[in-house]
């Protein structure tokens, strides 16, 4: 066992035992080159349209909210939709359905892994952002889901993982939020693979 599994802290634990998945997807993404053009960057966003509409139900569930505060807020899904129509893109269609639904049970730890990954991929939009604006995209127009939280992305993924460190879980439940962030990088991967790579 490596030092950061034995962490404290759930999410820094999650980062090690998820960090060869989360690897693979960052070198897939960058070898995609999508932020080399307009077209590329549309692929992209398709595919956080698609991976944000598998966790949309997750911001409306009570037991959610009650874990980690200002959850609805953090919702992306109608930021991303409005980017796809700037660039002049239908909402991409998957016969894939979503991973959670506002009407099936929600697993709490599973959900709490999948937004870890969703969280997390906020930390590393300031980068995205920057490339976003070299193609005249912005917080207002193209670029919406890459704008940073108004207390500033650090604050913002503290917060987070302030809550989710704070969520009592058991040995099992545990297991369940790697699984589901394990499951969240490979659904994006697999969106990757499918619309980019």
């Amino acid at each position: 066992m490596t030092t950061d599994i034995l962490e404290p802290s759930r999410a820094k634990r999650l980062k090690a035992l998820t960090h060869e998945t989360h690897d693979r997807l960052d070198k897939s993404i960058t070898a995609a080159a999508s932020f080399a053009s307009v077209e590329g960057y549309g692929r992209f966003v398709t595919v956080q349209y698609l991976f944000h509409r598998d966790i949309d139900a997750l911001y409306d569930n009570a037991a959610l909210q009650a874990l980690v505060p200002g959850l609805m807020e953090r919702r992306r899904l109608p930021l991303i939709a409005a980017d796809l129509a700037d660039l002049g893109l239908l909402l991409p269609h998957d016969d894939t359905p979503p991973a959670f639904s506002q009407t099936g049970a929600i697993d709490i730890p599973e959900a709490l892994g999948w937004l870890y990954v969703a969280e997390g991929s906020n930390m590393g939009a300031a980068l995205l952002r920057k490339e976003a604006a070299k193609m005249g995209l912005s917080d207002e127009h193209g670029a919406r889901h890459l704008a940073p939280a108004v207390e500033e992305p650090a604050a913002h993924w503290r917060a987070f993982t302030a809550a989710l460190d704070a969520a009592e879980l058991s040995v099992e439940e545990e297991a369940g939020a790697v699984a589901g962030a394990n499951a969240a990088f490979a659904r994006v991967q697999a969106l990757v693979d499918a619309r980019i790579g």
